[in-house]
């Protein structure tokens, strides 16, 4: 039996979920607001917030000195691919542990995420060796299955989750009616999770997008991504905040873009199956 919840109950809840929420997206409130001063207005003490004039200067200077289109392009790609890759891998993984009864399952599935709580710094070595004796350094091939390999563990994990909220039985009528294999996870399975698999793929899309540490590490310029494009306003000189602001502005704007439209689709998937 659902509970009755006073309009009261309601008001507070709503207060502190919209004070949460501006809380997280202060930072990224201030950064676009930063973005629009001048450089002594960005660093100005007492802060100035709203009451400033109003420039487009630093967005002209980033366009001009650094080549964005292209730094957009590889994320996409970088992203896009390692998602794409990552999903192509993770759904016969998850069917089979879903489906094919095992004592282990659980085992591998929380060795399969601790390896998320490996240092990054821990194998850059051996996999920088890797790609130099592979000839692609540098390239986007490289960060494509690195970052497919370190989210395909949660990928994994969460089409398992999802896939597991399918009933059994309606898998076993398809064997029944002489679905092969293939057959069985591509037009039966997968239709039915498609909620799960689109959250599991914005979720590493997002993830991959702001990987920092293996783009700054395996790339130099030709494959480098949005992380690279930011990082560059970083000089010996110091910090240019209003550009460096401009520049991360541009960098989350399409990812941002990409949230805002896809929220719907990412909520019902993550609480796909939690309801009965």
């Amino acid at each position: 039996m659902a509970r009755n919840v006073t309009p009261q109950r309601k008001a507070i809840n709503t207060v502190i979920a919209w004070a949460a929420g501006l809380l997280i997206f202060f930072p990224i409130l201030w950064t676009i607001l930063t973005s629009f001063k001048t450089e002594a207005q960005a660093i100005s003490s007492p802060p100035v917030f709203l009451f400033f004039d109003w420039t487009l200067e630093n967005y002209a200077v980033v366009q001009e000195r650094s080549n964005y289109m292209r730094f957009l392009w590889n994320s996409v790609i970088i992203a896009g691919g390692s998602t794409v890759l990552g999903v192509l891998i993770a759904i016969p993984a998850a069917w089979s542990m879903a489906f094919v009864p095992s004592r282990r399952t659980k085992d591998i599935l929380m060795w399969m995420l601790s390896t998320k709580m490996l240092p990054a710094v821990g194998v850059l070595y051996p996999i920088y060796l890797i790609c130099i004796e592979l000839g692609i350094l540098d390239s986007r091939a490289a960060l494509v299955v690195v970052l497919m390999l370190i989210n395909l563990p949660i990928i994994v994990w969460m089409l398992y989750t999802y896939f597991k909220e399918i009933p059994g039985e309606i898998l076993e009528a398809a064997r029944m009616d002489g679905a092969s294999l293939k057959a069985e996870i591509l037009y039966v399975l997968t239709p039915m999770a498609v909620p799960g698999i689109a959250s599991t793929m914005l979720l590493n899309f997002i993830l991959a997008w702001n990987e920092a540490f293996w783009t700054l590490n395996l790339t130099a310029a030709k494959a480098a991504p949005l992380t690279a494009f930011i990082a560059s306003y970083s000089s010996p000189e110091g910090l240019f905040y209003a550009k460096l602001s401009a520049a991360s502005t541009m960098a989350i704007a399409p990812i941002l873009i990409l949230g805002w439209f896809s929220q719907k689709q990412l909520v019902r998937g993550l609480t796909f199956g939690a309801v009965k």
